[in-house]
């Protein structure tokens, strides 16, 4: 069977989840409302690893719909995607990036996606001739990474991929291509068993560029086996594996947890990027979202269980002005950063915020009135003004 045709034995009704654990029948009607708004679709691989004895199975939680996802509260666009949006799935929010929206399939609809709004469902985002968004990147020199997303790139067929890279074969020394992608947790045997896929990785990889896939590892048990040898593969193939990891309710939200997940990560070889707080999305908030105190208090005592390598994350807020880095909390004020903005001025910013016991993000946050919030990061009043080409602000990607 083909990786295609696995794709084909996904789980997308009830019906066929209840062949694999048990189903609530008085939830049934619940969940197919739920599956009707956002499409269900669960890998064979993904679903063999619940727990079917567990009902709070944290690997369900990301997999399975579930009747919390009928709560509204939040947005559908919290990182203000729609606002950079330069044509049908192409945006450029930061100056030095290019996102493109390939498609919008996923090996598995994970029930935790911020992008709900066009996962799965018929919508006009998504890129319709990827030569147009070519030619936008290489009429913006400032461009230097194109970070190739969806949806999920790798259900494309492979000839598409390897088009994508030849596309931006233009792009020069200094610059990459990212695929954000987490078939390497969902659906392993895509990358293991590919040799066209692995070959065009291989070419593209052996130019004076990189292509760098990052993906999204959550929780200790989907690092298995299988996920540990698409990881090798990839690696083998030149390709550089960075994790971005959710903090989510009921499945990463204890030190213990998060510290033994960073930890795996390194053992295989995948580095620590990111570890995100969950964007307040509709049926996604209410139901994964982890309070910014409760946040902070996990990240810092699970950095306790890690060594160096292991604490290279950093744990950000993917606002709309742009990444916000979470440094810490004292008191009843939380300490925050622009790692990345929109507005570059904002690049480095430090600020505090007063934090209260149930605020998920930025915008639930109040102010803190004797703290005043400059523009730019204030300098020393020796230090003479810089050019800006020449003030050492530090960019992370």
């Amino acid at each position: 069977m083909t990786w295609q045709e696995e794709l084909q034995e996904n789980i997308s009704s009830i019906e066929g989840l209840k062949e694999y654990i048990d189903v609530n029948p008085n939830e049934e009607s619940l969940l197919q409302n739920v599956i009707d708004a956002h499409p269900m679709s669960i890998t064979r691989y993904y679903i063999s690893l619940i727990d079917k004895k567990d009902p709070k199975d944290p690997i369900r939680k990301m997999a399975v719909p579930s009747k919390e996802e009928q709560n509204l509260i939040g947005s559908y666009d919290t990182s203000g995607e729609k606002e950079n949006t330069k044509m049908p799935g192409l945006q450029h929010k930061y100056a030095q990036t290019a996102l493109v929206l390939s498609t919008n399939r996923c090996a598995m609809y994970c029930r935790h996606c911020f992008r709900k709004r066009l996962v799965g469902l018929p919508n006009g985002e998504v890129m319709r001739r990827f030569q147009e968004a070519a030619d936008y990147i290489r009429d913006h020199r400032e461009i230097n990474n194109v970070l190739i997303s969806g949806g999920d790139p790798l259900v494309l067929p492979t000839e598409v991929l390897g088009q994508f890279l030849e596309d931006l074969s233009f792009l020069d020394g200094g610059s990459f291509v990212r695929f954000g992608s987490r078939v390497p947790v969902t659906f392993p045997e895509r990358i293991i068993e590919d040799k066209k896929l692995q070959a065009e990785l291989d070419a593209y990889s052996r130019r004076d560029r990189r292509v760098y896939l990052v993906t999204q590892f959550n929780h200790p048990r989907e690092i298995t086996p299988e996920a540990a040898e698409a990881v090798d593969t990839l690696m083998r193939c030149g390709v550089v594996v960075n994790n971005q990891t959710v903090l989510l309710k009921g499945v990463n939200d204890n030190p213990q947890t998060l510290a033994e997940l960073q930890n795996k990560l390194v053992s295989v070889g995948v580095n620590p990027y990111y570890v995100f707080q969950c964007r307040p999305v509709k049926r996604v908030k209410h139901h994964f979202q982890v309070p910014l105190c409760r946040g902070c208090e996990v990240v810092e005592e699970a950095k306790k269980r890690l060594n160096g390598h292991s604490k290279r994350f950093r744990y950000i807020m993917s606002h709309r002005t742009g990444k916000i880095e979470i440094v810490g909390t004292m008191g009843d004020e939380i300490y925050l950063k622009y790692h990345q903005a929109k507005d570059k001025s904002d690049i480095g910013r430090l600020f505090k915020r007063r934090l209260t016991e149930k605020a998920g993000w930025l915008d639930e946050l109040k102010p803190v009135e004797e703290f005043p919030e400059p523009r730019a990061v204030s300098r020393p009043h020796s230090a003479q003004p810089h050019h800006r080409g020449h003030h050492p602000v530090h960019r992370y990607r």
